[in-house]
């Protein structure tokens, strides 16, 4: 139990229904759903949808998704990629001549095509019970309205301000500058999008004037993109790649998505008497540290389109792990294991919902970094995701850039299981902290007891480039130790991501919690 003395919140508890993400609106919204007769599926999308609205520096109809879930009576988890791909005409070449090393950010060349509201529409119609109209109702409402802007999503905004160009300044700022806190954002562009989409499916956004109007802001900055593109657009249904961390369960998305590299990253922590360690000192911290630098550089080499990749059997082999754990100095940091060759950011926004037949739905949906590209198409303001910037450049890699090509991505939607059955879906947002921070997660709850608030209270450190990252939480006295370890420290400008997790128990009880680091609850009923 929680000090009541100190600051803080408790996890939320219900029994019909819940849901936890960053923004209140989502989470009131997709509980509406659920007591409208919903399903959890029905709840996620249009939660989802609506954070687009909240959190538009986060995400948006121009990203990408990825969906872990169960259906109701059943504990099989299945998985949908919901990313899209580089035009056809994408060229890796094309780029190298130009002198370049790395994909440029804001780009119409970092701009693949966006692959979310394709999975929706799929999940929508396969999985869910109250159709698109009933779904994206209250998106419509909030976008021709508009909503106040809230205290994270407004600091985000000021920070992420610079990328936008073009007719995105027009559509995303007010008078040119970022919106503060409270002022009402609006975007009727998207209200009539969606109000296409619900009369017409996916092909609304797929073919005709919606994409007419982001091919042609592409085309205007030198993009490759056609309609042959857009209209090829399909969510792959896959299966989820599995590791076990002392008797869970971690069900991840497999690649493009980074989940493995978490699976990975546990399997070489196994080798370690956490249990024993403080959770927030530095030994723990250091070990965790020098982990992920051996996770991601494993990543960083083989995670890229599944038709594409290659050795994804390393990332659960246990005997890979151990090597890896034997290169651990557990007094001294290693330099980076190899230099990261794709470009991360961390911005992102995660929903999970349980329903009332134990439906669990875990999604995580992205337009990469703040603003994605900060290109918005003219006429509907539907800005574009930059996940191209995904990646690489080097020839012969199988995440080299390339015609409709999936790009390795950073957004992992998470589960446990525990005997067999579904535990909790979680996840972490943060770019390429996420593995790290699903990692934490899982040795907090299981090495450490953490209740499920006190675990995404917690303080953060991650390990990124060269730099121990460490949240103003890591104390003074434990910074100084990592120093002295060899480890290059810093401050991050804002907080290592967010996360949310409901955990389901067998009497009947969900609960809940949400991070503090963004503006969202825990909602149930």
């Amino acid at each position: 139990m929680r000090n009541f003395h100190t600051p803080g919140r408790s996890e939320v508890l219900a029994t019909e229904g819940m849901c936890a993400t960053s923004h209140p609106l989502a989470a009131k919204v997709a509980v509406d759903i659920l007591a409208q007769g919903g399903n959890a599926m029905d709840a996620a999308i249009a939660g989802a949808v609506l954070l687009g609205i909240c959190e538009p520096q986060m995400t948006g109809l121009g990203g990408d998704c990825f969906v872990l879930y169960n259906r109701a009576g059943e504990d099989q988890v299945r998985a949908l990629n919901g990313s899209g791909r580089a035009p056809a005409a994408a060229d890796a070449e094309k780029l190298r001549a130009q002198g370049l090393t790395t994909v440029p950010l804001n780009t119409a060349d970092a701009v693949t095509v966006p692959g979310a509201i394709d999975a929706f529409c799929h999940l929508a119609e396969t999985e869910g019970k109250l159709g698109l109209d009933a779904i994206l109702h209250p998106t419509i409402h909030y976008a021709e309205s508009g909503v106040p802007v809230a205290p994270r999503v407004a600091l985000d905004w000021k920070i992420g301000a610079a990328t936008l160009q073009g007719s995105a300044r027009t559509q995303y700022l007010i008078n040119d500058t970022a919106p503060e806190v409270g002022q009402i954002f609006r975007s009727p562009g998207q209200a009539e999008v969606l109000r296409q989409i619900a009369r017409n499916g996916r092909d609304a956004f797929y073919s005709g004037d919606i994409a007419d109007d982001m091919i042609a802001a592409l085309t205007q900055l030198g993009g490759t993109h056609t309609a042959e593109d857009f209209l090829a657009t399909a969510c792959t249904e896959t299966q989820p790649v599995i590791g076990n961390y002392n008797g869970l369960e971690l069900v991840e998305h497999p690649p493009n998505g980074q989940g493995a590299t978490a699976i990975l990253l546990l399997n070489i922590l196994k080798n370690f008497d956490l249990a024993s360690m403080d959770p927030f000192g530095a030994e723990r911290l250091h070990l965790e540290a020098e982990a992920s630098k051996l996770a991601y550089d494993a990543r960083n080499r083989f995670i890229a389109d599944p038709d594409h990749t290659t050795h994804t059997d390393r990332f659960t082999d246990q005997d890979v792990a151990d090597r890896l754990a034997a290169l651990i100095d557990p007094k001294r940091a290693m330099p980076a294991a190899a230099p990261l060759t794709e470009a991360i950011h961390k911005d992102t926004v995660y929903i999970t919902v349980v329903d009332r037949d134990r439906m669990a739905v875990s999604l995580i949906y992205s337009i990469f970094h703040s603003f994605g590209s900060g290109i918005a198409s003219e006429k509907y303001g539907i800005l574009l995701q930059n996940r191209g910037a995904g990646f690489t450049l080097q020839s012969g890699h199988p995440n080299e850039l390339g015609g409709g090509k999936r790009p390795m991505h950073t957004i992992i939607p998470g589960l446990l299981k525990q005997n067999g059955r579904v535990l909790m879906p979680f996840g972490v947002m943060g770019g390429a902290y996420q593995p790290t921070g699903h990692a934490r997660f899982v040795s907090n709850l299981i090495d450490h007891k953490l209740g499920l608030q006190a675990n995404i209270d917690a303080p953060r450190a991650f390990a990124d480039n060269g730099i121990l990252k460490l949240e103003r939480g890591i104390s003074p006295s434990t910074t100084q130790q990592l120093c002295d370890f060899g480890h290059i420290v810093e401050r991050p400008e804002t907080p290592l991501g967010g996360a949310q997790a409901i955990r389901i128990y067998e009497d009947g009880i969900l609960q809940g919690a949400s991070d503090p680091r963004k503006d969202g609850i825990a909602l149930g009923y």
